[in-house]
């Protein structure tokens, strides 16, 4: 098993805790896993990006060529856009709705959104407001990991797991609204895939 995954945003919004759940997962399930990351400046609205690559054989290179990537999760949809040169043929684009405008002239999420699911499998969410049926709008990446989870090829119990050893330090009531986000996005996920939905 093998899967290129680019996890993509704005400085802030958590970027690299999903990427460190997935990493942990793929370890403690005993595969190889390389990493590499771009911080932008959250102040300025930078971009914040990471190429993760898991697989059950060893891996050469930390970085993701066009064209090959399983997955984009994205926190941001223009950022999803940014990446989806990389995205495989029959890869999937995971983003949130929520818009960072930090840019002059940002499109409207309309054009943003037929521009994703027009051209690649997308699944696209509101990750901030499920975050706030769990309690907090911090938990939108761990909604957005959920809706990304279906296609990892991991086991929930072992991602389970590996939100509570990153989030151990901050208390079970943490970890619990994480958990609870992390599920909320998989059963949207299992809601709203196109190909299940008829």
């Amino acid at each position: 098993m093998k899967k290129d995954i680019i996890i993509a945003g704005v400085g802030g919004q958590g970027i690299l805790s999903i990427a460190t759940v997935i990493g942990l997962a793929a370890i403690n399930t005993g595969m190889h896993m390389k990493q590499s990351e771009v911080h932008g400046m959250s102040q300025r609205g930078g971009d914040v990006q990471s190429n993760l690559r898991i697989s059950t054989q060893p891996i050469f290179s930390d970085l993701i060529p066009v064209g090959r990537a399983d997955l984009i999760i994205a926190m941001e949809p223009m950022e999803a856009l940014r990446y989806r040169s990389y995205l495989s043929e029959k890869g999937w684009v995971i983003a949130s709705i929520n818009l960072v405008e930090n840019i002059p002239n940002y499109p409207s999420i309309d054009s943003i959104k037929n521009e994703l699911v027009s051209n690649s499998q997308a699944i696209l969410c509101n990750a901030e407001s499920l975050a706030r049926e769990c309690g907090s709008v911090k938990a939108s990446n761990m909604v957005l990991l959920g809706a990304a989870f279906p296609y990892m090829g991991l086991g929930k119990l072992i991602v389970e797991e590996s939100i509570n050893q990153i989030f151990a330090k901050k208390g079970q009531a943490i970890i619990d609204l994480n958990i609870k986000a992390f599920h909320l996005g998989i059963a949207y996920s299992n809601t709203n895939d196109p190909l299940k939905v008829s």
